[in-house]
């Protein structure tokens, strides 16, 4: 048993080192032509379970692609990925325009076991001729992921070429038309991204193709009227791959003027010649009415505010404090004359000679009638209740 338990681990370390060996993929494409990797969620997941298939395991994990350039944060400026959902495959996808080698690090992510494999792309794009004719169009009812896939770049391929008339045609690039100013589609069903596809050729453009160039297309593209196609020139197998006639564009380089020559790299060292002569001097500028116009007018604005403030408050204040003045003259006469009623009407009650009610006197007792001296007592109760709580306190007739 122990010999067994060996024999499985050393089957499964061999087995690991042989997938870490065959995960570096190396990939030689030209200049100009349209490059894309796929990324299969199958073989990533043999990774994962290497001996899932031995013990009849098998997984439908959510995998995650993540890829950048080694050593960078990102891809190159010509490649590009996409992964619309866990459960689709990824794609590597563009089209160099220049020769180099680039390491591509894919990362894959289970999102079951959060395990990670790491793979290498090594992409070495070599020199090749540009072709001279080439053509863009636009497939409406498309999207990047469902283009990408090889059986389908076949049918648009044969597409194009029908239309083209010819057989040596080459795929050049395919474009998301958000990477181009598209508008982001409902999601409902229907509505597409679209793409853009161009193809190239050594042989010239077909009658069917020069079509787009002629004065009567640009009208009706203009006017956004409905594009009549020829019969001839209707090449779609499938609905779905059916192009944009307004959104054609027609490409000859053979016309275009060649780009100039990139500039020499000298020594850095200035040939001998004459003497440096110095800029000379700028003319004096008189700076007067720039101080003018900077501080002496704010400074009157700020005076003639300051006046006029000022006289708000303080240069009508003279009729405020008259008809402060007049109001408190009212507010005192009516209280002398309270005053007056007053003193009157004491000195009418002190006339009477009648001698004043005995409630009004100091100490009386409103039951018996009599009035207590204050030196009696300290301290004099107000109820007579506190001095014999079971005596009657309430008048009797």
């Amino acid at each position: 048993m122990a010999g067994c338990g060996s024999w499985v681990f050393f089957l499964t370390v061999c087995s690991a080192s042989l997938f870490e060996a065959s995960s570096d993929i190396k990939v030689t494409i030209p200049v100009g032509k349209f490059f894309t990797h796929e990324l299969l969620r199958e073989t990533f997941q043999n990774d994962f379970e290497p001996l899932g298939k031995v013990y009849g395991i098998l997984y439908n994990d959510p995998i995650i692609f993540k890829c950048n350039k080694q050593n960078f944060p990102d891809l190159p400026e010509w490649l590009r990925f996409t992964q619309r959902n866990p459960y689709d495959n990824g794609f590597l996808y563009g089209t160099p325009m220049s020769p180099g080698k680039s390491i591509i690090e894919i990362y894959a992510t289970n999102q079951r076991s959060y395990d990670t494999v790491r793979h290498l792309l090594i992409i070495k794009v070599v020199p090749d001729k540009i072709l001279p004719y080439q053509v863009e169009v636009f497939i409406k009812l498309r999207e990047i992921e469902k283009v990408l896939p090889s059986t389908v770049q076949d049918e648009i391929k044969q597409d194009l070429q029908k239309l083209w008339d010819t057989e040596t045609l080459e795929m050049i690039n395919i474009t998301n038309a958000l990477d181009r100013g598209g508008r982001v589609p409902l999601p409902l069903a229907g509505h597409f991204e679209g793409v853009y596809v161009k193809v190239g050729s050594e042989e010239y453009f077909s009658k069917c193709l020069l079509r787009v160039l002629t004065p009567e297309n640009k009208k009706q593209c203009k006017e956004e009227a409905k594009i009549k196609v020829p019969g001839e020139c209707h090449f779609c197998i499938n609905p779905s791959n059916c192009i944009t006639w307004c959104k054609t564009e027609l490409f000859d380089l053979t016309k275009m003027k060649p780009k100039p020559p990139a500039p020499t790299m000298g020594s850095g060292i200035l040939e001998a010649g004459e003497d440096f002569k110095p800029l000379e001097s700028p003319p004096n500028r008189d700076y007067f009415p720039d101080y003018i116009v900077t501080v002496i007018v704010p400074l009157i604005l700020a005076i003639i505010l300051f006046l006029l403030l000022a006289y708000i408050m303080f240069g009508r204040r003279e009729g405020i404090g008259k008809r402060n003045a007049r109001t408190n003259q009212i507010q005192l006469y009516h209280h002398y004359t309270i005053h007056e009623n007053t003193d009157e009407l004491r000195t009418m009650a002190g006339n009477r000679g009648v001698p004043p009610p005995l409630s009004t006197l100091p100490m009386f007792n409103s039951r018996t009638g009599d009035r207590a001296s204050p030196l009696q007592s300290d301290s004099i109760p107000l109820i007579m209740a506190q001095q014999d709580p079971y005596s009657d306190t309430l008048p009797r007739k």
